[in-house]
């Protein structure tokens, strides 16, 4: 008897019903040990933050700890800043022995003959006390205030840089991680494909190169596991080498992306002359060079100086050969005055020094208006990257959407007969292909945001 409309109409119902069912518990059986694998391999690794990294990278990483030792140097020189105004003391001593043969022949015919043992002793104590140089000593104490504050400041433009590496290279194992789970869900629907296709071979509907195809994808894309898996551990070392530890590459990191889509170019570029420590250093320079020319200016003014000694010499003979002199003799005593040291002709090479002081400070200040220059550049270079990003962002949160279902669908019609096997893989290439530039969009707005934040110095508080 044959069946009206209606009826083939809810066969067909149920037998895509009944397929539906059979496809679900496929992807059931693939799909699920697979999500287990992951969360039992994320349960067992400790997951490190990027506050962690960061706070890790921040007291142990080597680039910080020369700056720091830098700074040190800086700081100690400042220490004894006051150390100019003080006077130079200075203690001498000495004892020497001396024999001699001496042989005498007065004018009355009298001659001596012997051998005279001399014993002399000299002590003094010397004190030179600059009371005028021409301000130079100020300039000094000055140059010293200036080299700590420099230091400060090269110790957080190293930080800044170092924080931005860390977070870059963090989040790009984020990155490596969302690709390997990419790969790890186009594989689970390899799989689907390599079963579909087996199974349409079974009943006659199916041919041998699609399932052979279907396989060739499947082991690409372990291929392709298998790089995602060695990349993250490559990624994981540089990590560890950034926060100088000895950590193995056994831990997780994070599973998404944060971002800030609202960065603002007015709000980077304000007073960020007074916010970026590389402006800040330049700047600095430029203090330490008219700092300089002080020094300079000062050596062409005398220098006034008080000195004071006190001396203490002592002579013994053993014998007197001649009776002028005397067997023994000491003397002590305290002196002191003032003297100037007046600059008059030197090869004008107290000018001379002027002139490269002045001209070192035109190059400071060349040098700085050019970096700046460069530095909002670089902030409006890296804003239209970041807005370029956060486009591109919107556009494939959207897009995946799309390709996600376009691959349901595609499955479905295949699993059906109506399409080809290349026409699912194209689809699947679609889909391979959103994750990609997703992915990439994600990352590569992170490195905008952070390098913006990292210009302004906005990285650390």
């Amino acid at each position: 008897m044959p069946l009206s409309n209606n009826q083939k109409k809810k066969r067909k119902q149920q037998q895509r019903h009944t397929h539906k069912r059979k496809c679900f518990d496929l992807m059931k059986k693939i799909l699920l040990p697979l999500l287990l694998f992951i969360c039992f391999r994320s349960s067992a690794q400790q997951v490190l933050t990027l506050q962690e990294a960061v706070a890790t990278a921040l007291q142990n990483n080597y680039d910080i700890l020369l700056s720091k030792n830098d700074s040190m140097v800086a700081a100690l020189d400042y220490s004894y800043r006051n150390a100019v105004f003080l006077p130079r003391l200075n203690g001498v001593i000495g004892d020497n022995w001396t024999r001699n043969q001496q042989n005498q022949e007065f004018s009355t015919g009298t001659k001596r003959e012997g051998k005279v043992k001399t014993n002399n002793i000299n002590a003094a104590v010397n004190l030179n006390w600059v009371l005028f140089d021409g301000l130079k000593m100020f300039a000094i104490r000055d140059k010293a205030a200036e080299f700590i504050r420099l230091g400060e400041l090269g110790i957080k433009d190293q930080v800044v840089n170092t924080v931005a590496t860390v977070v870059n290279t963090y989040y790009n194992i984020v990155r490596q991680k969302q690709q390997l789970r990419a790969v790890e869900e186009q594989m689970s629907i390899s799989q689907i494909r390599v079963d579909l296709a087996e199974r349409r071979l079974d009943i006659g509907v199916g041919t041998k190169p699609d399932v052979l195809q279907s396989k060739v994808d499947l082991n690409a894309q372990k291929a392709e596991q298998f790089e995602a898996q060695a990349l993250i551990a490559q990624l994981k070392e540089r990590l560890n080498m950034l926060m100088n530890t000895a950590r193995t590459s056994e831990y997780d990191v994070a599973d998404s992306i944060p971002l800030n889509m609202n960065l603002d170019i007015d709000d980077v570029r304000r007073d960020i002359e007074n916010t970026s420590p590389q402006l800040q250093i330049y700047r600095k320079n430029i203090d330490i060079a008219n700092i300089t020319l002080r020094e300079r200016k000062a050596e062409r003014l005398p220098i006034v100086s008080f000195n004071s000694a006190y001396n203490f010499s002592k002579t013994n003979n053993d014998v007197a050969l001649n009776p002028a002199l005397p067997i023994f003799n000491q003397n002590k005593g305290f002196n002191y005055g003032l003297s100037a040291s007046i600059p008059i002709l030197n090869n004008f090479n107290a000018k001379r020094l002027v002139e490269q002081a002045k001209l070192d400070i035109k190059y400071q200040q060349l040098f700085y208006e050019n970096q700046l220059l460069q530095v909002n550049t670089f902030v409006l270079v890296a804003y239209r990257e970041y807005e370029q990003q956060r486009k591109a962002l919107i556009l494939e949160e959207e897009n995946i959407l799309l390709a996600k279902e376009n691959v349901s669908i595609a499955l479905e019609v295949y699993r059906l007969g109506g399409s080809t096997i290349i026409q699912l893989r194209e689809a699947q290439k679609s889909l391979e292909d959103a994750y990609n530039r997703l992915i990439d969009a994600r990352y590569n707005t992170k490195l905008s945001e952070t390098e913006l934040l990292r210009i302004r110095g906005a990285l650390i508080r």
